[in-house]
């Protein structure tokens, strides 16, 4: 894989999902605000601390940070995508937020003074980076002595339906192939150990690193369908391509796929799995 050319497609995809994301940031948190507690309470902010989060996308966990850092602490919510910064601000207006600062940020370059911040937060960042371990090296850079990094990547997809089993069925209709588990992606660092290894190699001590299982809820299995589709860009356009049959087909397979999932409420609840890491610089 050519890394500059994944860069660049990648800021691409994030800049056109970035509505999506912002419009479906509560539906989002609705499920995974479980992982953003995990990584607060690992992290343990403290008032006057300065935090900074990575690839933030509308920001819900660093804005749960914020409440911890005040009076006198800073929130630095960040992403690569302008975009998603305008969605976190958005998120933040909603929220009554007004002392953050957002900064368009690379995660694998970091434009920041070494030993400048006290906390760092990436939920589902570092895996979709390119080069992942350059990115731990710049956080642990950035981070003062003692200063912590909370993190959360996702584990395989035979762990996560939620997301599997719909690529599954366009897959399958398409004849596409499974995507590379070592090339970034969702998956790029959930191979055991290794997330582990990453931390260590960057510098951290401390590690922990541990599956935390929720479940992701939808309305329906319309809902389910439509919310992969509104979040991801290179799935919508996949399927964009696609005759009305085709797309009839990849429905019939997610329809038959939620079965499994149904819940008694008579939405969904579908299995989900990531791997929360805190680490001491």
């Amino acid at each position: 894989m050519d890394l500059e050319e994944y860069r660049a497609s990648s800021l691409r995809q994030w800049e056109r999902s970035a509505d999506g994301w912002g419009r479906r940031s509560r539906e989002l948190q609705r499920s995974s605000h479980v992982v953003s507690e995990w990584m607060i309470e690992a992290a343990v902010p403290q008032p006057g601390e300065v935090v900074l989060e990575l690839a933030a996308g509308p920001g819900e966990t660093g804005f749960m940070a914020a409440e911890r850092i005040r009076p006198a602490g800073r929130l630095i919510s960040s992403d690569f995508a302008e975009p998603m910064l305008e969605a976190a601000r958005t998120r933040a207006a909603e929220r009554g937020f007004n002392d953050v600062e957002f900064r368009v940020l690379n995660g694998e370059s970091l434009k920041l003074e070494t030993a400048s911040v006290d906390v760092v937060l990436c939920r589902w960042g570092y895996m979709l980076m390119a080069d992942p371990a350059a990115a731990l090296q710049e956080t642990r850079r950035v981070l003062r002595p003692g200063g912590r990094v909370a993190l959360a990547v996702w584990d395989g997809p035979q762990a996560n339906p939620w997301v599997a089993a719909v690529g599954a069925a366009v897959r399958r209709e398409l004849d596409a192939p499974a995507p590379d588990p070592d090339a970034p992606g969702m998956f790029a660092l959930a191979a055991p150990g290794r997330l582990g290894q990453r931390l260590d190699e960057a510098g951290f001590t401390d590690v922990r690193v541990e599956p935390l299982d929720f479940a992701q809820r939808y309305d329906s299995w319309e809902h389910w369908w439509e919310l992969q589709l509104d979040l991801g860009r290179p799935l919508a356009d996949l399927v964009a391509q696609c005759s009305s049959e085709q797309v009839e087909r990849m429905r019939a397979d997610v329809r038959e796929a939620a079965r499994a999932f149904e819940a008694p409420d008579g939405g969904l609840a579908i299995p989900a799995r990531t791997l929360v890491a805190a680490a001491t610089a």
